[in-house]
Formats: structure tokens, C-alpha cells, sequence
């Protein structure tokens, strides 16, 4: 029997019974597009953290002050560095070290109600300096941001994020007005651009006053002696991609001789916007790699399916494979005619499978909800594992067709 006979009384065999040949292949339907759209909620997921994250600044450079267990700072750091990060620092960083394009400090105080007329908003209070706006890549929609006049002055001025403005003035316009917050009166100068939440932080419900008022009216007094004028944060902003290397560098020198440390027990660390996304991206690998074993796991039922279906199908043929055989069939052509039958379904259900998962992605990114962006990988990776499945789980069936006797066939009823 040459190939394309073998082809066609295959097609025949799963065309002989439409709806059962259907059910089959919808098992192998819902494994290979289970396994296209997990593993594309979680890439789509992942790309959209990372661009929200590099929306604030791909050129962000992240200095913290370390945390010792128990308050032990490590060998060779001093009791005079207690206070870790301070403003001084930063202001050392934006003289000192090159090619660079902005410096903001950034220290946050205990949650502070802000309240304007009967509105009373609970808020984060973020005391800061000039460059946040442009380090954070966060934009002002109206008035101005803090200038260097408010941190030295110590101007009681505030820019309120755009959520906290419409909460407190949904009619009219914020800047000018005076909001209060805790027990100090702040005249408003600016209203930040909707920025929204990116990981646990709503930039839409922050406030931001000059640094020095924070350090002077809303830094506890029980740790104001201890603490000093400390920052929780320093952004630096490279002047290009290419300069940050030299700028890390140059920070890391600068800060360890500050604050007499050598390069092995440095009491900050420094991260880039790459690291934090590096870090995500292995923290949701686990994630994806359960999620790809959920659809395989589905794939699986599919292709059991396919060797039921292909077992009843053999006993049902029988007396066919008896007669095939009298008339010259020999069992490799046996074999192959329902080795293709089960590659058929398999590779047909792999087919319809993608097409849905590409369907289903291009839906959800149109209801603009939950993205998922299907990895061509992944696509490769399923429709071979159906093809597997069709090859593994049709084998024994075709080999149990191909293995019986034209005697014993032709007497079966």
C-alpha cells in the first residue's frame, strides 16, 4: 500500500465518525491552548511589570541603606553612621560624581491625613527634593514642582498626587489653594500627572513637600536626635545608559569613604531598574514553569483520550483489518494507517488549539484587561508535544492492529 493510499484510508477512518473523532481532538484542543495562554498570562504579566517599572526611569539608579539583623551594621562600620543614608549624602552624590543627570532624595513619613474643607484623605507623605519629578519620570500636569528655594527655605509648599486632587478639589482647580496635613498648613503648588499603582505603590494617593519641612515638622521627635537628617532612598538618574556602570562605581567609592566602610561590609546597596526586574522575573519563573505543567497535565488527558478512542476503534475495525490483510495489507501498512489516524487527531486538535490560544490572547488584549502575550516559543513547544502525544499514545493501538491474526480478524463478529 503506498503512502498516499495509506494518507487517504486514514482520513476515512477519522472521518467516519465526525462527532466521536471531534470529541477526541478537543481534549488535545483545551491541553495545547491551556498550555500557550498560561504560559501567556504570565509572560504577559511579567512584560507588563517590567515596562510599568522602566516607565519610571530605564536609567534609574537605586541606593538603600542596608539592613543588619538586630541592628548589628557589620565589622568596621562605625556608631557615627548610625543614621545610614542621609540628605548630606545625596548632595554629595550630585556634586561629586559624573555623568549623571539628577539626584532626589526621597524619605516617607508616618501615613499623614491631608485635609481640605470636610475631606479627610488618608495619604503617604514623601518628602523629597528639585530632580524627583525628573529622576522618577513622573510628570507635573499643573503648577510646578518643588524647587530648590522650598528645601532651603523651608517653604511649607506641597504637590499632590493626581488622586489625592480630585479626592479634595473635584471642581476646581488645586494649585493655590492651602491644604492641611497633620497639624501644618502647606499652600499647594502642583498636581502631579496620573502615574497609577506600580507594584505596592499608588503614586496617584502621594504627596510631596520639601524634604527639610519633612525633617523639621513630621520626623518624630523621639527620633529626630538619632536619626538625623536620614533618607530612606536616593534616586540618581544616569545621564545614559552607557554612564551608569561609571556612576555606580563612582557612588559606591564616594559612599564607602563617607561612611567609613570598606568594599566587603558596605552598609547601602545599589540597584538598577534591571535588577529589580531581573528579581521579579525569577521570582515568577516558578510561577510559569506550575502554570506550563497545569496544561501539559491537560495535554495529557487528551492524548489518553486519543488511545481510547483509537483502541475502540481497532476492536470496532476488526473484520476491516482481516480483510485488508487477506488482500495483501502487510502489518506495517496496518500499523502506519492507524499510526496517521492518531496523528491526525492529535496534530488536527494541535492546530485548532493554537488558533484558539491566538484568539483568545488577541480577545483579552481588546477588552484591555489581562494581557497575554503568547510566546512563539511556547506554541512550538505545544503542538510538537501534540504531535508526541498522537505518536505515543496511537502507537500501541496501531501496533495492536497491525499484530493480529487475518484468521482470527475475518472470524470476528
Amino acid at each position: 500500500m503506498n503512502a498516499w493510499r495509506t494518507l487517504q484510508t486514514a482520513w476515512e477512518g477519522v472521518a467516519a465518525n465526525k462527532m466521536r473523532s471531534f470529541l477526541t481532538v478537543l481534549g488535545v484542543v483545551i491541553g495545547v491552548a491551556a498550555v500557550i495562554l498560561m504560559i501567556g498570562v504570565s509572560s504577559g504579566t511579567e512584560a507588563a511589570i517590567a515596562e510599568t517599572i522602566n516607565s519610571l526611569g530605564s536609567d534609574l539608579i537605586i541606593v538603600t541603606a542596608a539592613r543588619f539583623p538586630g541592628g548589628d551594621r557589620g565589622p568596621g562600620q562605625s556608631s557615627a553612621n548610625r543614621a545610614g543614608l542621609t540628605y548630606d549624602d545625596a548632595m554629595a552624590i550630585s556634586e561629586q560624581v559624573k555623568g549623571i543627570a539628577g539626584v532626589a532624595p526621597e524619605q516617607q513619613a508616618p501615613s499623614q491625613t491631608v485635609r481640605f474643607g470636610d475631606v479627610n484623605l488618608s495619604t503617604s507623605l514623601i518628602g523629597t527634593s528639585k530632580d524627583y519629578s525628573t529622576v522618577r519620570s513622573i510628570a507635573v500636569e499643573e503648577g510646578r514642582f518643588l524647587d530648590d528655594q522650598d528645601v532651603d527655605l523651608k517653604r511649607k509648599v506641597v504637590v499632590l498626587g493626581a488622586g489625592v486632587a480630585e479626592e479634595l478639589f473635584p471642581d476646581s482647580s488645586a494649585v493655590g489653594q492651602q491644604v492641611t496635613v497633620g497639624t501644618t498648613k502647606l499652600a499647594v503648588v502642583g498636581v502631579m500627572a496620573p502615574k497609577g499603582t506600580v507594584g505596592d505603590t499608588d503614586y496617584d494617593n502621594r504627596i510631596y513637600i520639601p524634604i527639610s519641612v519633612l525633617f523639621q515638622k513630621f520626623v518624630p521627635s523621639q527620633f529626630a536626635a538619632m536619626t538625623g537628617n536620614s533618607v530612606r532612598t536616593v534616586y540618581v538618574k544616569a545621564a545614559s545608559q552607557s554612564s551608569m556602570d561609571s556612576a555606580i562605581a563612582q557612588i559606591t567609592e564616594l559612599l564607602a569613604r563617607r561612611h567609613d566602610v570598606d568594599s566587603d561590609s558596605l552598609d547601602f546597596m545599589i540597584q538598577t531598574q534591571a535588577d529589580i526586574i531581573s528579581t521579579q522575573e525569577s521570582a515568577t519563573s516558578a510561577f510559569r514553569s506550575l502554570l506550563a505543567w497545569v496544561g501539559a497535565v491537560s495535554l495529557l488527558v487528551g492524548g489518553i483520550g486519543i488511545m481510547n478512542i483509537m483502541l475502540v476503534s481497532v476492536t470496532e475495525r476488526t473484520r476491516e483489518i482481516g480483510i485488508r490483510q487477506a488482500l495483501g495489507a502487510r502489518p506495517g501498512d496496518i500499523r502506519r494507517q492507524f499510526l496517521i489516524e492518531a496523528l491526525t487527531l492529535s496534530l488536527g486538535g494541535g492546530a485548532i488549539g493554537l488558533a484558539t490560544a491566538f484568539g483568545v490572547a488577541t480577545f483579552a488584549g481588546s477588552l484591555g484587561g489581562m494581557r497575554v502575550l503568547v510566546v512563539p516559543s511556547s506554541a512550538v513547544l505545544a503542538f510538537a508535544a501534540a504531535s508526541g502525544v498522537g505518536v505515543f499514545f496511537g502507537y500501541y493501538p496501531a501496533n495492536r492492529a497491525a499484530q493480529m491474526e487475518p484468521i482470527d480478524a475475518l472470524r470476528y463478529e
